[in-house]
């Protein structure tokens, strides 16, 4: 590792215990970010509550693209060059649920917290941590706060902006709030989809195999976890979700089953999206009813090397901070960055538990680290 980088290593803990200074901050803008809905495609209250933030810290080209991402840009001295840092906007939750976030004293509680309230929430209190730190960079620094990731969004806020900015990307860097240590930098093949299943109005309950959508639903995952999955390339099916019937004394007519293909291999997602549209197909074909495979989203495979200098020094700052990095690929903002070639990593910035359930929880002291961790990375790429 070069002199900078070890510079860099050394004033990680002098970072952390300044960063806690800045904790009540952190956890307004937290409590404030997470109490907006935002499902996908909704993202607009949470668009001008941070672009307002980047506002009162006198970011350049505060504005809102077409697609709703939020930006603002902290200039550079040299301003040839950009590290794009990036946390989506959008969340799970629809907007009738209650979004009220609990604080206690060692932890945060409610929707959305960790995913992705609190990297928000790092977006919009890192221009005053870094003007109060006095640490200027060379190149710019783009925050953003991308719309539409996830679900049936596909990326689409991000790939939008990376289509349509005109300038060379040194860097991207897309910041969760869960878990630190995570460190991803390639992405495996994914398809997202989803199944739905329903009975027509007119249907015929006499014929053959009229049992309802539940227990049909049941067999096709029954036949879908009997699809031969290879070793080589590592392959696997994710069943994430099934939703179906509505009471005790009603026949269900409708059922969804949301799932998920991953593979090393892009060629192995699509042959298994083959067989399981087919299984849909046979399903509607022996019932009578309508199955439809729905697509997503969908990722390819790519990717920097394990010895890759980003990478490298990725792992170096969290082992520096005591966190043992946790190495995974990831299906997330990355895979935008990996398909334009851009150098890019995705980290966490605490712990938590129970993400993607109402009373999803983050932990509040390892935040310091998880920032610590983010200035020295922007740092490490600004200097090369």
């Amino acid at each position: 590792m070069n002199k900078s980088c070890e510079e860099i290593l050394e004033y990680l803990p002098e970072y952390e215990a300044q960063v806690e200074k800045f904790k009540e901050s952190l956890l307004t803008n937290l409590i404030m970010l997470s109490e907006i809905p935002a499902p996908t495609f909704e993202e607009q209250e949470r668009n001008r509550f941070l672009l307002n933030r980047f506002t009162e810290y006198n970011l350049l080209n505060c504005s809102e693209d077409e697609k709703g991402n939020a930006l603002g840009i902290i200039p550079g001295n040299s301003r040839d060059s950009h590290i794009l840092v990036v946390a989506h906007l959008d969340t799970i939750f629809p907007s009738n649920v209650d979004h009220t976030i609990t604080v206690q004293p060692d932890k945060v509680i409610g929707p959305g917290v960790g995913d992705n309230g609190l990297g928000l929430a790092t977006l919009a209190t890192l221009p005053m941590i870094l003007e109060k730190l006095d640490i200027k960079f060379e190149s710019n620094l783009i925050l953003m706060g991308s719309s539409r990731s996830l679900g049936h969004g596909d990326i689409e806020g991000l790939r939008f902006f990376l289509d349509n900015f005109k300038k060379p990307i040194t860097a991207g860097i897309c910041i969760e709030g869960v878990k630190l240590g995570r460190l991803s930098y390639s992405s495996i093949g994914m398809l997202r989809g989803e199944l739905k299943y329903q009975v027509p109005e007119e249907y015929d309950w006499t014929r053959f195999s009229s049992v309802g959508a539940i227990v049909n639903m049941n067999e096709l995952i029954n036949k879908i976890l009997e699809i031969p999955l290879p070793r080589k390339p590592k392959t696997s099916i994710m069943l994430g979700s099934i939703r179906g019937g509505t009471s005790y004394n009603t026949i269900p007519t409708k059922a969804s089953l949301k799932f998920e293909i991953r593979s090393e291999s892009d060629e192995m997602v699509e042959d298994i999206a083959i067989c399981i549209r087919s299984l849909a197909e046979e399903m509607t074909s022996m019932t009578g009813a309508m199955v439809e495979f729905v697509e997503m989203a969908r990722r390819k495979p790519g990717g920097t090397q394990f010895s890759h200098s980003l990478n490298k020094t990725s792992r170096a700052i969290l082992e520096h901070l005591g966190v043992t990095p946790r190495l995974s690929p990831s299906t997330s903002e990355l895979s935008a960055f990996i398909d334009k070639n851009i150098p890019a990593v995705t980290i966490g910035l605490t712990n938590g538990e129970r993400l993607g359930e109402l009373d999803e929880m983050i932990q509040i002291e390892p935040m310091k680290k998880g920032i610590a961790q983010l200035i020295a990375l922007l740092q490490a790429v600004d200097r090369g």
